[in-house]
This record gives C-alpha cells, sequence and structure tokens, in this order.
C-alpha cells in the first residue's frame, strides 16, 4: 500500500492541508474573508489576516449564525444543515478537487438557500464530491444571514451577504488555480435565497468578470425589498431588540441576541403603496433593492453570462403540506394567496383555475404561492437575459414527484438539489417523512441532471434548446426528460403582464 499523504495547497492567505477521499481531495473552512466580528458584522467583508505553517482544512468549521430551522413534519435537516456551529472565522469556502493534480478545470461555485436565515456548507446535500469526481472543481461558502447578512441599517453597507459571495468569487480568482481550477471558467450558482443572491450578483456591476455563467435553481429576478419596505424590518428589529436603528448600536448587540431577534421578526406587513412584498409574509429578509435584479438584466447587466434558470413544478407545496395546510385548503386561501402576491387576484385566480380544471384549492393555492416566490421572478428574470441574445438562456422545470409525507410532497422547493448534486442514493433523503419520500427515484435521474449541470458549466449549453423571448423553450426534467415550448404559458402572462 501506497500511503497518500494530506494534500498541502498554498493559497495567497497561507497553506492549507485537505484530505483524501477516494479519488478526490476536499479542503473544509479556508476563510476568503476576516471574521466578521463586533462592528465588523455590519461592514464590508475584508482580507483574512495571512496565517504561518499550514492551516488545517479537514473538519468543518463554523458557520453563520442562525436559529435552527424545522418545516413541519417533513426532516429538512439535510438541507438546513446542523443549525449554528460557533465559531467567528466562518466566512470561508469548502473546496472539492479532483485527487489527481489537474489544470485549467472548470470551477463551480454554489450559494446555498436557507430564507436569508439558516443554512450553511456543513448541509449534507453540498458535498461536492461527485462534482470532483467527474472533473469540476466545485466551491460551497457560507455567507452572513439574517440581521447582520442583510438587514438594512444606516451606517452599514447593504446586502451584506450578498458583498460575501462577490469577495468569495474574488478568493476563487485569486486562488482557485492552485486546486487545479480555471479562474476564467466560473460558474455561479445557488439554491432558494441563494438562487436570489445568484441574481442579485448577476446585476451588480461590482461582480463583473469574475463569473462566466449562472445557474438560478428556485430563486427570483423579483424578490428584492425596496428600501421602504426593508426600513420597516430595520425598525422592527430596532424595537425589539431595545436600540437605535444604526450600525453603531446594532454592533454592541452580540449574536445570540440578533438570532433570537430576527426569529421574532416573522409577519410583519411589507405591503407599500406601490409594491407587494415578494416573500408574501415568508421571511423579512432578503436583498435590498430599489431595482430588481430582472429589471437591471433587462437593462443589459449580467449580460455576457450565460444563464441556466427553473423552478420545480409544485414548488409552494413544501409550505403548505408537511404543516397540514394543503388538504385544508379552502377556496378563500385561494383566494387570499392572490391577493398577498398580485394586483389583479380574481384574473389571476381565474387563470389557474382554467390551466388546472377540477384543481383543488390546496392544488390552487400551492401554485399561486410558488409563482409568487419563485415562478414569476425566474420568468422575469429568464425572459429578461434573454433579451440580450449575447450569451445563453437556458429554462428547465423540475417535475419529478417525492412521494414524501402519504405522497403529497411532489415536485416541491428543493427537491432537485440531490439530483444536482448526485446525492439521491444519500439515506437520510428516504423514508416517508425525507425529502425523497420512500421508493426509488428514476436510477439515472441524478446522474443525468448533474451531467447536465456540468455540461453547462463546461460548453455554456446543457444539451437542450435556448430560451428565446419568441419559443420560451424548456426542459421539463422527471422520469422522461421532455422539452416544451412555454410550458406556462398562460399562467406566465398573468404574473408578467400589467
Amino acid at each position: 500500500m501506497h500511503h497518500h499523504p494530506d494534500p498541502i495547497v498554498t493559497t495567497a492567505q497561507g497553506a492549507v492541508r485537505g484530505l483524501r477521499r477516494g479519488g478526490t481531495t476536499a479542503f473544509l473552512g479556508i476563510p476568503y474573508a476576516a471574521p466578521p466580528r463586533g462592528a465588523a458584522r455590519f461592514a464590508r467583508p475584508q482580507p483574512h489576516e495571512p496565517w504561518a505553517g499550514v492551516r488545517d482544512a479537514t473538519v468543518p468549521g463554523p458557520n453563520a449564525p442562525q436559529a435552527e430551522r424545522r418545516l413541519g413534519s417533513v426532516d429538512m435537516s439535510p438541507y438546513f444543515g446542523p443549525g449554528w456551529s460557533r465559531g467567528e472565522d466562518y466566512l470561508t469556502v469548502n473546496v472539492f478537487a479532483p485527487g489527481a493534480a489537474g489544470a485549467d478545470l472548470p470551477v463551480m461555485v454554489f450559494v446555498h438557500g436557507g430564507g436569508f436565515v439558516a443554512g450553511s456548507t456543513r448541509s449534507a446535500l453540498y458535498d461536492g464530491s461527485s462534482f470532483a469526481r467527474d472533473g469540476v472543481v466545485l466551491v460551497t461558502l457560507n455567507y452572513r444571514l439574517g440581521i447582520a447578512g442583510f438587514l438594512d441599517l444606516p451606517g452599514a453597507p447593504a446586502n451584506r451577504g450578498l458583498l460575501d459571495v462577490v469577495a468569495a468569487l474574488r478568493w476563487v480568482r485569486e486562488n482557485i488555480a492552485a486546486f487545479g481550477g480555471d479562474p476564467h471558467h466560473v460558474t455561479l450558482f445557488g439554491q432558494s435565497a441563494g438562487a436570489t443572491v445568484v441574481g442579485g450578483v448577476l446585476a451588480d456591476p461590482e461582480a463583473a468578470g469574475l463569473f462566466h455563467r449562472a445557474i438560478v435553481q428556485s430563486g427570483s429576478g423579483l424578490g428584492a425589498f425596496s428600501t421602504e419596505q426593508a426600513a420597516r424590518v430595520t425598525r422592527a428589529a430596532a424595537e425589539t431588540l431595545g436600540v437605535a436603528p444604526h450600525a453603531d448600536a446594532f454592533a454592541q448587540v452580540c449574536d445570540e441576541r440578533l438570532v433570537e431577534a430576527a426569529s421574532r421578526l416573522a409577519g410583519l406587513d411589507l405591503r407599500t403603496g406601490t409594491r407587494r412584498d415578494p416573500l408574501i409574509g415568508l421571511s423579512p429578509f432578503s436583498l435590498v433593492l430599489d431595482t430588481q435584479p430582472a429589471e437591471s438584466v433587462a437593462a443589459g447587466l449580467g449580460s455576457d453570462v450565460d444563464l441556466l434558470i427553473g423552478t420545480n413544478t409544485e414548488e409552494g407545496n413544501l409550505y403548505l403540506v408537511p404543516v397540514d395546510k394543503y388538504a385544508a385548503s379552502t377556496a378563500a386561501d385561494a383566494e387570499d394567496a392572490a391577493a398577498r402576491s398580485h394586483a389583479d387576484p380574481a384574473r389571476l385566480l381565474d387563470t389557474y383555475r382554467r390551466t388546472r380544471p377540477g384543481a383543488s384549492s390546496g392544488e390552487l393555492r400551492s401554485a399561486v404561492m410558488g409563482d409568487a416566490l419563485f415562478g414569476a421572478g425566474s420568468w422575469a428574470l429568464a425572459g429578461a437575459h434573454a433579451a440580450h441574445p449575447r450569451s445563453g438562456t437556458y429554462a428547465y422545470e423540475f417535475a419529478w414527484r417525492s412521494q414524501a409525507l402519504d405522497g403529497q410532497l411532489g415536485a416541491t422547493h428543493a427537491v432537485e438539489l440531490p439530483f444536482v448534486f448526485d446525492l439521491a442514493h444519500l439515506p437520510l433523503l428516504h423514508g416517508p417523512a425525507a425529502l425523497l419520500g420512500p421508493g426509488e427515484p428514476p436510477a439515472d435521474l441524478a446522474a443525468r441532471m448533474h451531467a447536465a449541470w456540468i455540461r453547462f458549466a463546461r460548453t455554456g449549453d446543457p444539451g437542450w434548446d435556448p430560451y428565446d423571448t419568441r419559443r420560451r423553450a424548456t426542459m421539463r426534467i422527471g422520469a422522461e426528460w421532455t422539452q416544451v415550448d412555454d410550458p406556462r404559458g398562460q399562467e406566465r402572462r398573468a404574473w408578467l403582464l400589467p
């Protein structure tokens, strides 16, 4: 037996020791920015101090302060991860690379979801070994969450969690060649809140040139709060904490109290005279921008970046089925969902009743919620990007239905992630209350979806027709893969026409 010593790589800040796992290597918890402590929690990310010697990168590090997240009867622990792992040095990346010293490999950088308040690189779903096995250098990252990451505070830069993602991209540009990656061949991808952040980075001139392709999985290009909406959240947070609504005052508050205050902010009414709440009351944290990312992209930002974008067929089920609200939904519940999210709720519901004859109130409510949160904002971003054909736009709809919770969970939010990461075999994803449910998904679904994502990262083409503003070609991904033109055209138009 040859003993392979643990791999050591030298970054601009110092050397790190990773670990060999099968044919791949993993480096866990490499800092890309200084620890956000004290007042630095409310400042732009700063460079990390260099270190002497070899820093251990063989065990998971700390992550962003967060409360434990539960979603009723479905086990979402593989998604949200183990909760808060304490420690200040948490602005870090994990890097998964092929074991043999390759060079100039495509790089994929993943931004996790979790409602802007939870999640981390420690979640079981974000093991990048299968990407490394297939010749990709995969990077996952932690970013500031909740009040530290996204509360809009006088005296602090806005969207600090997004600034962290851009800082991580700068780290990749500077360091990824040492791991075999090509810094000029970077795909930024994310899911849910992480996908909304990717849309924000796409629309951010500061990030131009740091990445070349983007994948938006169940995000929204219309998901940002206006500064007026954000100011309501800030006032409520300041009242909850009993401090002045300013960065200097918040900097005196410990992380425990910030996390606790964030979880007491649910249920604020953020509707204004001109804007509805893009998160329909589910979270008081998002990007804060007076121009939505889809509008910035329509004006030409991000037009040189290839885009792959999509949603799942039954996104809204996750917010209803596990809390026993799906089957119990009434016509009034469906009407309320439409009223929360649309200027003409009666017309919206009428469209859904026409396109879904015989649908239950639960199905209508779920469909409206899913499109308010993800569908409308994904259609808007796809259309805005496709209107500038300097680069490719590709769309998908993930339609495979999980049989979890008595067959009701369906093709819901987050269910595509195990297939993208080729982790659908993990035991903790299987069972009557687990994300993928009892029974086995189609044998080749994970291999095929994972390969399409890598093919897009490598070539800019996932293997189906591009989305243009005429045909809107979309790949429907399930047991069968079927390309459809504008698969939900009537519902899409009901959201995007005034």
